[in-house]
């Protein structure tokens, strides 16, 4: 059992002895605001003490009696604090054990919680239209989309990505005119799309091609090459078009009268949304016989469900209010609003000089991902997308991006690895073998420096578990940073091997280096950025 279960049971022994039954389900454990006040405070005396009908200090003096007649493993005092809170104080020889977890464990077993427990989840995410290449906005969503998913395989999910591919419509038909044009030498049309991508890829065409059919394919292949550069690949790139042929689309009509939840009038066909708390009814046949939007949409959504039992999808800010009306329409299916989830990204503003760099769709302005990732690089494009929460506005500044200096966070990061890397590399140019676990003295390892290691090496597995929950990967990208300064001063600070270091504590320190390389792998493999063992 890690430290906490550790902890915890002593608590419930203590309550169990002072008399409280039954006793309480969970038992909160938190990390103390300053470090003075122990390793470990618990409030259970204060969640308790009005059952028991007495002060939550008095429960808690005698929590902390009872635990200090017969100290657990590793604990070297327990006080009282506060109105009632238990603080514990711990010995260095918890961290030992959590560096025997990790080395034995490796970049595949450790920090694996198993959430998931093989439940089948869907990420769709990127889903631009095939009519453009992808824009340096998309960046974001695409490379959280894929930490999304490495993190859900993480926590024992099987893991599909999808990229949606909306083929149908008069956005298409639009693009095709405008290549055709570009061909011939003309203008596009005014609605058409003017981008200098258009004249690039029409002096790629063929003169006897399908403008429309050519057009598709090269735009996939451009979505395809551009999100293979970020290490990026989908298993799935499902066509809008592909549910007309199938009649996909017309069948989920029919499930939805079939179910009462739509209704008629003025000609067109409603979905009763407001019945699961959407603002309004919407449309989803108009009076003409068209789809809208919306009922592709549902069709896509429903057989999503039949291929997988939990959906996560990663829409763009322009999406926020699409996300109670597809809720809705799930519901009216039969499946639960929980197993969709959407995550809402916000908008990305590029600078460069200090500059804002304009983005349009259709106008020759459109920043191309591609471009974004051949001047800063795929594992800075992808760090700096994932380095905060994708709910707030993001300001990418290419300059900062691209530098190669220790205030840049990715080469911060890939240069303490690297650092760590290069320690293991010279000793074995040293001859200098890692004993196994069982035969290095891990007590040597009593630096503030080595214990800040192992500290930080104990919260990865709870982070991972954090981030998959609340789709989070910027709390690993956040953990990789304070580890990485971690491993900066460790590299300052604690000589591995010289003059002056005994042979024991350069096996224990070697024990340490490779378990941070093992937990800094783990974070920059869900980051999706490489691991580069030297820079």
């Amino acid at each position: 059992m890690d430290i906490r279960e550790h902890l915890q049971s002593a608590l419930r022994a203590a309550l169990s002895g002072v008399g409280v039954d039954p006793l309480p389900d969970e038992i909160a454990l938190e990390r103390p605001a300053r470090r003075e006040h122990g390793d470990w405070s618990s409030n259970v005396a204060l969640a308790i003490s009005k059952s028991l009908g007495k002060n939550p200090r008095e429960v808690g003096m005698q929590l902390v009696e009872s635990i200090s007649a017969d100290l657990p493993d590793h604990v070297e005092s327990v006080e009282i604090a506060g109105p009632g809170f238990v603080n514990f104080r711990l010995s260095d020889t918890w961290l030992y054990d959590v560096l025997a977890d990790v080395v034995s464990g490796g970049t595949t077993e450790y920090a694996t919680p198993d959430l998931g427990h093989g439940e089948s989840v869907n990420v769709e995410f990127v889903s631009a239209n095939p009519n453009k290449p992808i824009h340096a906005g998309h960046g974001r969503g695409a490379c959280y989309g894929d930490s999304l998913a490495r993190l859900r395989e993480r926590c024992g999910y099987d893991v599909t990505r999808e990229f949606y591919l909306n083929d149908r419509g008069v956005q298409m038909h639009r693009f095709a005119d405008s290549l055709e044009a570009r061909k011939l030498g003309e203008e596009p049309p005014e609605d058409g799309y003017h981008g200098e991508y258009v004249a690039r890829w029409a002096s790629e065409m063929p003169d006897d091609a399908d403008p429309f059919e050519w057009g598709y394919a090269r735009a996939l292949a451009s979505h395809r090459e551009t999100l293979g550069k970020l290490g990026i690949e989908f298993d799935s790139w499902f066509s809008e078009r592909s549910m007309i042929a199938s009649g996909a689309i017309d069948e989920t009509l029919a499930d939805l009268n079939a179910r009462d939840a739509v209704f008629e009038h003025d000609g067109a066909t409603w979905l009763r949304s407001t019945d699961h708390g959407d603002d309004k009814d919407r449309v989803i046949v108009r009076s003409d016989g068209d789809y809208t939007y919306l009922l592709p949409d549902i069709a896509y959504h429903r057989d999503k469900f039949s291929r997988a039992g939990h959906l996560v999808n990663v829409w763009g800010a322009d999406h926020h209010g699409y996300v109670s009306r597809m809720k809705a329409a799930m519901s009216f299916l039969g499946h639960d609003a929980d197993e969709l989830e959407v995550v809402i990204t916000q908008l990305v503003d590029l600078e460069r000089d200090g500059e804002p760099v304009r983005m349009s769709g259709r106008s020759g302005d459109l920043i191309e991902l591609d471009d974004v990732i051949t001047e800063v690089g795929s594992d800075a494009a992808r760090f700096t997308y994932l380095m905060q929460s994708v709910d707030s506005r993001q300001t990418f500044d290419l300059d900062e991006v691209k530098k190669q200096a220790m205030d840049n966070p990715v080469f911060y990061v890939q240069y303490a690895y690297a650092r760590v890397c290069s320690i293991e590399a010279k000793a074995r140019e040293a001859g200098v073998d890692r004993l196994p676990l069982d035969q290095i003295d891990l007590t040597l390892l009593t630096h503030e420096r080595e214990t800040d290691l192992l500290r930080s090496l104990f919260e990865l597995p709870e982070l991972v578990e954090i981030a998959c929950t609340e789709n989070a990967p910027h709390r690993i990208s956040g953990w990789a940073r304070e580890q990485a300064a971690a491993l900066h001063g460790f590299y300052h600070d604690c000589y591995v091997m010289g003059e002056g270091v005994s042979a024991e504590l350069t096996q224990a320190r070697l024990a340490l280096v490779e378990g941070s390389r093992i937990g800094m792998a783990i974070a920059l493999d869900l980051l999706g950025v490489s691991a580069p063992e030297s820079m």
